[in-house]
């Protein structure tokens, strides 16, 4: 497979790109992407079969199975972050290997219902808690241990609205290519 074709299976609606300004808009179209995604990723797998759940969206990448438990598992440590953001003064986060996470039995064969549900609740509350912020709020900050940098909180929502949809165009691709919409 050639480099490019792999890297548009890696990165199905390209690599994030932080704008240099982040606008009110951007942030109320972010916050919008997080509050529809789980309606929208259990719409687009919520018929699927386990066969279908366990094909892997690219060579070498996660099924579709283990996708979905990332997403809840990545966001509820998102979530995570912006709460100890607007709690304390710059906290460093804990980061964690999300490979070893898809590898651990519930992202790999555990029913995907439980992991939509946990992101319904979790963006729910997200959202709610978002949409409350203020200006000042959003340029609260936590380190991230990997990097050492600081991330602002419209950073990270940018990230996360980012996240939402570059996981929801791996398998809406591979269903597509599978005919399987």
């Amino acid at each position: 497979m050639k480099d490019s074709a792999l890297e548009h299976l890696r990165y199905p609606i390209g690599r994030f790109n932080l704008p240099k300004t982040i606008s009110c808009d951007n942030i109320l179209e972010w916050i919008s992407v997080l509050e529809q995604f789980p309606k929208r990723l259990e719409q687009l797998v919520g018929h699927l079969n386990d066969e279908q759940l366990d094909t892997p969206y690219r060579p070498d990448g996660w099924t579709v199975r283990q996708t979905v438990h990332h997403v809840s598992d990545s966001h509820h440590h998102s979530y995570t972050r912006f709460k100890w953001a607007l709690t304390e003064d710059k906290p460093v986060i804990k980061a964690y290997y999300e490979d070893r996470w898809a590898e651990l039995i519930d992202s790999k064969i555990a029913p995907i219902a439980m992991s939509l549900q946990h992101l319904k609740a979790i963006h729910t509350k997200l959202v709610y808690v978002l949409k409350q912020m203020t200006s000042d709020d959003f340029d609260r900050a936590f380190t991230h241990p990997e990097t050492n940098k600081l991330v602002l909180l419209k950073q990270n929502l940018a990230i996360y609205a980012w996240h939402s949809n570059h996981h929801y165009a791996h398998i809406e691709n591979l269903m597509k290519c599978n005919n399987w919409i």
